[in-house]
């Protein structure tokens, strides 16, 4: 393929996320520097980054000013709501699921646990893969959702959601387009996507651990706001989007985090 010389738009490179892992993890109390320093100075390296075709990732930390922040309080993906101190966040190409996940990954964490490289003293909140669905932007052309990740925003919101009458995520999605166009339009937030779960997700998930609560079922949906700025400044705003889509489905947790600093262990000391 050769380019022109002008600049290309948001959706004019071949390189797509096309599904994502996302792991929720609280650390043990007395734990949480060596945690973070075990996830960032190895795990995030071993275990992901240099598999092939992932090709970015990010983290996200919660201290516990933010997780008083999050609703609703029950029957949420978080038990209890306030679990999961710490986000990660990785982007595999589109079409190459399978060739990182089963044939690398698996294998992959097999092994480094098996040279005593794992990190016993926590505990998986949710941890799932995740296809993506679609993406509604602030900007006509802003950041586009493949290079998120390595856009250094301040922060993120997750949002899970359960489509109402078995209404599908894809069909979930389509629907909240307006609603999602009104929460960017205006604010800090540059972006929402949304993701569904894998299809296999659905099935054991308890290898090599326990990874918290169910993946969920064909009508979750989870998305990602990505946020310039302080995200508290943006809630109120999230609040009401979560109060518009309630006719369409059940708000299962809504998480504000603040991007890690990395190569520091910020926010360690203010978990609980």
């Amino acid at each position: 393929m050769t380019y022109a010389l002008k600049a290309g738009g948001r959706d004019d490179y071949p390189v797509k996320v096309g599904s994502m892992l996302l792991t929720m993890v609280d650390p043990n109390p007395g734990f949480e520097k060596a945690y973070n320093r075990w996830y960032e100075r190895d795990h995030y390296y071993t275990g992901c980054m240099v598999g092939p075709w992932l090709f970015a990732g990010s983290r996200w930390v919660a201290p516990r000013e933010l997780k008083d922040l999050r609703w609703p309080e029950d029957d949420t993906v978080a038990k209890p709501y306030t679990a999961g101190s710490y986000v990660a966040i990785y982007w595999v190409e589109e079409g190459r699921h399978a060739e990182h996940f089963n044939d690398w990954a698996v294998p992959q964490v097999q092994k480094i646990y098996a040279e005593g490289r794992g990190f016993s003293e926590r505990r998986h909140i949710h941890t799932s893969l995740f296809n993506r669905v679609g993406v509604v932007y602030r900007d006509t052309d802003g950041v586009p959702l493949d290079l998120a990740l390595d856009a250094r925003y301040d922060a993120m919101v997750a949002v899970w959601l359960d489509g109402k009458k078995g209404r599908i995520a894809a069909d979930l999605h389509a629907a909240l387009v307006p609603a999602m166009q009104a929460l960017v339009d205006g604010s800090s937030i540059e972006s929402v996507s949304s993701w569904s779960p894998c299809p296999a997700e659905s099935g054991p998930r308890d290898a090599p651990m326990d990874l918290g609560s169910p993946a969920g079922g064909p009508n979750r949906l989870c998305q990602l706001l990505f946020v310039r700025g302080d995200v508290r400044q943006v809630l109120a705003r999230v609040r009401a989007y979560t109060e518009t889509v309630s006719g369409y489905a059940d708000v299962r947790l809504v998480a504000p985090f603040f991007a890690t600093v990395v190569g520091t262990d910020k926010y360690a000391e203010e978990l609980w």
